[in-house]
């Protein structure tokens, strides 16, 4: 989520900035196919990282082109980075974690994996993916986000939470 906020406000400061200024549709289309090169071929980079990437390229794009009156680029440069202190701040994350997890059971059916990472984390799970299934050494890898709890589990249906995932 964190991501997509620095994500939509980096595009923001770059169209506002490429409006007021001579550059071309071209250069806008550039920006787009470069971002999505650095997302699709890089797995083992996060989406914060790709964020960060994202509000540096706009940054440098802004403060190169000199868009407009005289303030707007600073005005732009300090608007992101207060955007980005505050979003990425660690008292709104304080108590979400993500890590990869490898099960030491295969589980081929996705809605069994949401139920067995709460038990073994002991917290409520926002998202996961299954990254590998190894049916021989008997295995599941799992990128997970999960939030610590704060106070006793409830008791909820752990599978009917975790139906959602089921492809």
């Amino acid at each position: 989520m964190r991501a997509l906020s620095f994500g939509v406000q980096g595009v923001l400061a770059v169209t506002a900035m490429l409006a007021g200024s001579g550059a071309g549709m071209g250069l806008g289309l550039g920006l787009f196919g470069i971002l999505s090169i650095i997302r699709l071929r890089s797995d083992s980079i996060t989406q914060e990282e790709v964020a960060y990437y994202f509000i540096s390229l706009a940054m440098g794009l802004i403060n190169g082109l000199h868009p407009g009156p005289f303030w707007l680029a600073p005005a732009l440069s300090f608007l992101l980075v207060g955007l980005m202190y505050v979003v990425d701040h660690p008292r709104l994350t304080l108590r979400s974690r993500r890590q990869k997890v490898v099960l030491d059971q295969a589980y081929p059916d996705v809605r069994d994996v949401g139920p067995a990472l709460e038990r073994l984390l002991r917290a409520d799970i926002r998202h996961f993916v299954v990254l590998d299934l190894d049916l021989v050494t008997d295995t599941t890898v799992v990128d997970v986000r999960y939030r610590v709890r704060a106070t006793a589990p409830h008791t909820v249906d752990a599978v009917r939470r975790f139906e959602r995932f089921a492809s």
